[in-house]
């Protein structure tokens, strides 16, 4: 089924209620949404979305999915950043997954628990929403169960992942607190984004560029991340899956570049637009 929209967000409108809609065909800067009037969608990601022929002024931008029941996230998938981690390349994806009340939205604050706040670090990363509820799908037709493509933060407390008298060498707690997993400004459909590997994308810290790739660099593609989580495992509609960050993290700046109270996380994907989060410590 094809998409009814281009570019699909989440907004509460002026009237105080909360809408889908579609930015259309041309890219807009993220810092603009609000404040556009765009047409209003109905419908959901579980029942698909179809046009209302209204339109309504985006008051206020929110998370583009306003619930997932997993997020999905991928380890070690650009070879660069294998190359600064000075890791080997698994023989398969390594894999580790964030709950639900990690999902926050593109301009939402993102607060920091205390025990989380001196080696907090960034993963800007290219992010899947699952269209429908699948199982045992083949590479060849991973864009069939792709609703779009957004831009996400796997944000990481990196004083709970890497110790192994503290994280066991698991990589999931230190990624899954509330707020972990900021996602938007929107969802591009597989319209705007037909070939997920021709993307560039960047991370800035404070305005400061960090992190800037192509998703050719990628180890494993988009499609064949979607077989691999799907072999034997139904991934639901709405499934949000990071598919990996490039180098350019703070853990392995020197000096450190861990992320502090106040400093702003922009994360840019060609064609997508910006995910920009302010740390708040608590």
């Amino acid at each position: 089924m094809a998409a009814t929209f281009d570019r699909l967000i989440r907004f509460e409108a002026d009237d105080g209620k909360t809408y889908y809609g579609d930015l259309g065909k041309e890219a807009v800067p993220s810092r603009e949404i609000q404040g556009k009037t765009v047409g209003v969608l109905e419908g959901d990601v579980e029942s698909g979305f179809k046009k209302t022929g209204g339109e309504a002024k985006v008051e206020k931008l929110l998370c583009p999915l306003p619930k997932t029941n997993i997020v999905m996230c991928v380890g070690l998938n650009y070879k660069q950043h294998a190359e600064e981690s000075n890791l080997p390349i698994p023989t398969y994806p390594t894999i580790f997954t964030k709950p639900p009340d990690a999902l926050a939205g593109p301009f939402t604050a993102i607060t920091i628990h205390p025990s989380c706040q001196s080696q907090l670090d960034y993963e800007g990363e290219l992010t899947i929403v699952i269209s429908k509820d699948c199982k045992n799908v083949p590479a060849s037709s991973f864009a069939d169960y792709v609703l779009g493509y957004t831009a996400g933060n796997d944000v990481s407390a990196r004083n709970y992942q890497l110790p192994a008298s503290v994280s066991g060498g698991q990589f999931g707690y230190a990624k899954s607190f509330d707020g972990f997993a900021p996602i938007g400004p929107c969802i591009a459909s597989t319209g705007v984004v037909p070939d997920p590997q021709k993307l560039r994308y960047w991370t800035k810290v404070n305005g400061v560029k960090r992190q800037e790739t192509g998703t050719d660099d990628m180890i494993w593609t988009v499609g064949q991340i979607i077989e691999h989580l799907s072999r034997g495992t139904t991934l639901r509609a709405g499934t949000c899956i990071m598919t990996g960050t490039p180098s350019g993290v703070g853990l392995f700046m020197e000096p450190k570049g861990f992320v502090k109270d106040g400093d702003e996380v922009e994360i840019h994907v060609e064609g997508i637009g910006s995910l920009i989060n302010t740390v708040k410590f608590e």
